[in-house]
């Protein structure tokens, strides 16, 4: 795995780089549509590769660990091989649900106890079993075990919790180092920067990860409630500290506005939910705006949701199909999205790479956060 910086902009911290993985190459900045349980919701593998031009998806490791099961996957090959996907795969840690299933589990040193939200049976994932488990679902990128704090958050259990996802990761590292990868193709780790909000913590955790020397790093534990604002003060810290030459990744993040000026900061890989989670919810994401297509201002638009990303629906078909409960709805609607997340990483990237990243970047923020 090689990851090359192709151009950066002269006015921001943007770059523009290339990603080559043994399953593919990805062109960064980029966008990783999230494949839960190993597939984008309300999309097929076509719609991904031809119409959305996905390059690169997610997995979740705590649902595939239980849905499907490892031991499934590993028997199919691995999670492409599964899922048909033939391109590169990310997949977290499970770290993330120790912070969203608060109610059903247990941190301590060792690891992370759990009830599965399925059938509520027990489990415990460890850094190592992280590790062994994300050998087997087999994505191309995998994640350390960490701890994702919550917003907000007392500095000391910020600390305490930053300090044991340190821990953790000296054992995902040599867990990692210690395995082969299953099946065809090369595996690489991301460890992940926390900290909440406070900068000498962020401060301390990516001198820590940028020592681990590993291929990649991440950034965890924003855009969890916190204003946006101090998301960007922490990503453009965080990113003033990680290598320049390694890819950065900003998990979870998030809306179109929140992307741009994260890519403006230096980052190179984004990966969020909202745009098929608010796709079904009938909320679509434009070149001009957020637009709510169950409200009546809608119902008489006959003009295209987009004359380039999805030229063949009206506003007023949409509306009907919302307010119908047609699954055909949330199918175009997530399709629509996605694409239109996809078009924006690519039109930053060749911005970037034109040279007038800022003057673009500064009137798409406007365009793309208004309401409408």
């Amino acid at each position: 795995m090689q990851f090359k910086l192709i151009n950066s902009d002269v006015n921001t911290k943007a770059r523009a780089g290339v990603l080559e993985t043994d399953n593919g190459t990805i062109e960064t900045p980029i966008f990783m549509p999230v494949g839960t349980l190993g597939s984008v919701k309300n999309v097929n593998n076509r719609q991904l590769k031809e119409d959305i031009k996905a390059q690169i998806i997610l997995g979740n490791t705590y649902h595939l660990y239980l849905r499907p099961g490892t031991d499934i996957i590993e028997q199919a090959g691995g999670i492409q091989k599964f899922n048909a996907w033939d391109k590169p795969m990310l997949t977290d840690s499970g770290g993330y649900q120790v912070y969203s299933l608060a109610a059903n589990r247990k941190i301590d040193e060792n690891g992370v106890e759990f009830r599965s939200h399925i059938d509520g049976s027990k489990h415990l994932f460890t850094p190592e079993r992280a590790i062994q488990i994300q050998r087997k679902i087999g994505a191309d990128i995998i994640m350390a075990f960490d701890e994702c704090t919550p917003y907000p958050c007392e500095k000391n259990y910020a600390r305490n919790s930053m300090k044991m996802t340190h821990r953790w990761l000296d054992r995902c590292i040599k867990e990692f180092r210690n395995t082969e990868n299953l099946y065809s193709h090369h595996q690489e780790l991301f460890p992940i920067v926390q900290g909440s909000v406070y900068h000498d913590l962020r401060k301390e955790s990516a001198e820590y990860i940028a020592d681990t020397e590993c291929f990649g790093n991440a950034i965890g534990g924003l855009s969890v409630g916190e204003p946006a604002e101090m998301m960007y003060e922490t990503t453009d810290l965080v990113c003033s500290i990680l290598p320049k030459e390694k890819p950065r990744y900003l998990m979870g993040v998030g809306t179109p506005e929140n992307i741009l000026e994260c890519i403006s900061l230096g980052v190179d890989m984004f990966d969020c939910v909202m745009p098929t989670r608010n796709g079904r919810n009938g909320q679509i994401f434009t070149k001009n705006g957020i637009i709510n297509l169950r409200n009546k201002k809608w119902e008489a638009n006959f003009d295209p949701l987009d004359e380039e990303i999805t030229p063949e629906y009206s506003f007023s078909y949409m509306r009907h199909l919302f307010k119908c409960g047609e699954m055909l709805a949330s199918q175009i609607a997530s399709k629509h999205n996605l694409k239109f997340y996809l078009w924006l990483v690519k039109e930053a990237r060749q911005h970037i790479i034109d040279g007038d990243f800022e003057y673009w970047k500064k009137k798409m923020v406007k365009q793309v956060s208004t309401r409408l």
